[in-house]
């Protein structure tokens, strides 16, 4: 019987054998390509923010919120902070050269945080440092606005754009070009608003760059930074204002604060046939 089945077997195999074809193809194995993940900052933990955004542990944070979210009042400052502005000219981007038609501190009876420089719509601007972009947005005031955090802890706003070339979370080097100027938000004419901030407080862009009609370039390789380059906001932190409610006018705020019709005018560069909004700020002193 073992014959019997060892023959059977045998019939069985070379069946197989002859109804096989003489050789086999094995299809080559092909690799798929597998691009690299790129790791989000919604993933990252507090070591990669660390290592990856700019004085993350000086702001203790990378708001991407609000344009200017964290405010530590520097006209208090007890300390002095010596800031590394650049090792070298590569370290250094000039944002835009220009006219300058507006400068910083007061204009009329409103500050003005930053520098204008006239530009035409279309005309390329740049990062004046390496840096991280925090904030790439449309805002009813600034328009198409680009705020990028430095390594030094400074961080420089660009306002008015037709164009934002970059998104939030991008890296940029010295110099590279971010957006394109124009005249959006709340602007008359093209222009590029340039503003510097230190932990959300306005610094003097004159304080860190030389600028005027035909320059844009950095002072000094170094700053230091005290209480001293904030004494604007202490005049600005003085103004108060009313905001304007349901049966709110020009006689009733006067009277309120005891101050004339007229001067309130002025300081509101308003008539006085002016119709208030509620809601509406009005200056009084």
């Amino acid at each position: 019987m073992l014959k019997g089945i060892l023959f059977c077997l045998g019939l069985f195999i070379g069946f197989i054998c002859l109804s096989a074809p003489d050789s086999v193809s094995i299809p080559p194995v092909v690799e798929a390509e597998v691009a690299p993940v790129e790791m989000k900052p919604s993933i990252w933990n507090i070591n990669d923010s660390l290592f990856n955004i700019p004085a993350f542990d000086l702001y203790c944070g990378f708001d991407q919120k609000k344009i200017w979210g964290l405010k530590v009042d520097q006209t208090k400052k007890q300390d002095t902070t010596l800031l590394q502005v650049a090792h070298d000219s590569c370290d250094f981007g000039s944002p835009w050269v220009g006219r300058l038609t507006s400068d910083f501190g007061w204009r009329g009876s409103r500050p003005h945080y930053g520098v204008d420089i006239k530009l035409q719509t279309g005309d390329s601007v740049r990062n004046a440092f390496d840096g991280m972009v925090r904030i790439a947005r449309y805002s009813s005031t600034y328009g198409n606005v680009i705020v990028i955090r430095h390594e030094n802890g400074l961080e420089t706003l660009y306002a008015h754009l037709s164009k934002r070339i970059v998104i939030e979370g991008d890296k940029l080097a010295a110099g590279e070009i971010l957006g394109l100027g124009g005249n959006t938000g709340r602007s008359s004419g093209s222009h590029l608003h340039f503003e510097t901030r230190y932990l959300g407080e306005p610094l003097n862009p004159h304080d860190v760059f030389e600028i005027n009609d035909s320059t844009f370039k950095i002072k000094n390789q170094s700053l230091a930074l005290d209480a001293e380059n904030f004494i604007f906001l202490k005049e600005v932190r003085k103004i108060k204002y009313h905001r304007v409610r349901n049966g709110d006018s020009l006689w009733r705020i006067s009277k309120r604060y005891g101050v004339s019709i007229s001067r309130i005018c002025r300081l509101n560069g308003i008539n006085k046939k002016k119709t208030l909004r509620i809601g509406q700020k009005i200056r009084y002193n």
